[in-house]
């Protein structure tokens, strides 16, 4: 059987997003469709065609990532990726991944990232889970709500989600150079944010949004809905918190105690928040927010020199990396990288290497988010000069624990 692999045409975006949602089992509503449509990158959108059948999608947004030192860098953000179940294992997947890597490499885009509902699919095309997300499920009966002082001079509005956009896209674009792995949005992105589709969150009311000014300023927000529950000792609904942001502690404690006191709920919900998040520190007792992890964005160095030097690092590196990547073969070799945390380089040398790791380890190392001391422990990094490990693993390392806050 012949499958024909190639760029997504207009006039076919309507069978190839129908094949995405039916291998992923989905429903689409009609504004999730429309905004599906708004948002696809058509041109770097691939399609692998069956006859007049769509079996395989994948598709790439270009967005801008932060790195350790603030940098914006240049990621393709790997997207509705899916093959459809009678073409699994005939090499649909592969195909498609070289090719989108070979197209991010000629766009010069140093890095390919990506979310993964199957974590385990990605790291033989060289992707290391690079970030966490925390969730939180916080018992607001038994815990205090936050509390510092001046708090009380900030000021909460309760506004429309969509009328408040400008808004809040200001305060989350001043806080993307701040934490590594957030992504600056393209046009349209925003409104993901405020996509509010009855029956997706069931049981829970409309998204609503509150605006945090200080001095008549917005200085943070959050977004949530309720959703409602009664026992037979009266009301125990959940607060769905979706977003919650501010530039000062004092409006983050603000917005926290707001949430924690909202009527009718005894716990609050969080989907994403950083390892490092504040709440932790604004509760008495971690135990009560109930906390989970999962890896969640997976970094893919693609141009390795460039993305080695596009970052900083914690304390001054001079290294010769042995790096493995026969998927992307033009990486593969020895590399120098010398840098701190003014700037650094990375290119090809035949000196002898200190470290042998593949792209994958180096990608989950990018951002700060696991050290290669942690990787080395697993097997994965193999010391070649002692003290090598324990330097490098330092310098990779970043002081604000990387995070992405939503999905793509």
């Amino acid at each position: 059987m012949t499958t024909d692999l190639r760029v997504l045409r207009n006039a076919e975006w309507d069978v190839w997003s129908d094949a995405l949602s039916a291998a992923f089992g989905e429903r689409p509503s009609p504004e999730e469709l429309a905004l599906r449509r708004e948002l696809t990158e058509v041109e770097r959108s691939l399609g692998v065609w069956d006859g007049r059948r769509c079996v395989g999608t994948a598709g790439a947004i270009s967005f801008g990532l932060t790195v350790p030192g603030g940098a914006e860098v240049p990621a393709a953000g790997v997207t509705m990726v899916s093959v459809q179940p009678t073409h699994r294992r005939r090499g649909v997947l592969r195909s498609m991944m070289r090719r989108q890597l070979a197209d991010v490499r000629e766009r010069g885009e140093p890095l390919a990232v990506l979310t993964a509902s199957e974590p385990a699919i990605y790291g033989r095309f060289g992707y290391g889970a690079a970030a966490q997300d925390m969730r939180l499920t916080v018992d607001t009966v038994r815990l205090p709500a936050p509390e510092l002082p001046g708090v009380d001079g900030v000021r909460l509005r309760l506004v429309d989600p969509v009328t408040a956009l400008a808004d809040c896209e200001r305060v989350y674009a001043e806080l993307v150079p701040a934490r590594p792995g957030m992504l600056t949005r393209p046009p349209g992105w925003e409104k993901v944010t405020v996509l509010d589709v009855p029956g997706k969150q069931p049981g829970a009311g409309e998204l609503q949004c509150v605006l945090a000014e200080v001095d008549g300023e917005v200085r943070g927000y959050t977004r949530y809905a309720l959703k409602p529950q009664w026992d037979d000792a009266g009301p125990c609904g959940t607060v769905l918190v979706r977003h919650v942001e501010a530039l000062e502690p004092v409006v983050y404690a603000a917005l926290w105690r707001h949430l924690f006191g909202i009527d009718l709920s005894s716990s609050v919900s969080v989907a994403t928040r950083p390892v490092d998040d504040a709440l932790l520190h604004l509760v008495p007792d971690q135990r009560r927010c109930g906390i989970g992890l999962r890896e969640s964005l997976f970094v893919r160095p693609v141009e390795l020199g460039a993305a080695l030097a596009a970052r900083t690092y914690r304390t001054p590196v001079d290294v010769v990396l042995e790096v493995a990547d026969p998927f992307c073969p033009w990486n593969e070799g020895r590399w120098r990288l010398s840098g701190d945390e003014k700037g650094a380089s990375c290119a090809r040398t035949a000196d002898a290497a200190d470290l042998a790791l593949s792209v994958r380890e180096l990608g989950s190392a990018y951002l700060g988010g696991f050290t290669l001391s942690s990787l080395a422990a697993a097997g994965r990094v193999r010391e070649l000069r002692p003290g090598a490990l324990a330097a490098a693993s330092v310098a990779f390392g970043s002081d604000v624990a990387p995070w992405l806050p939503y999905g793509f």
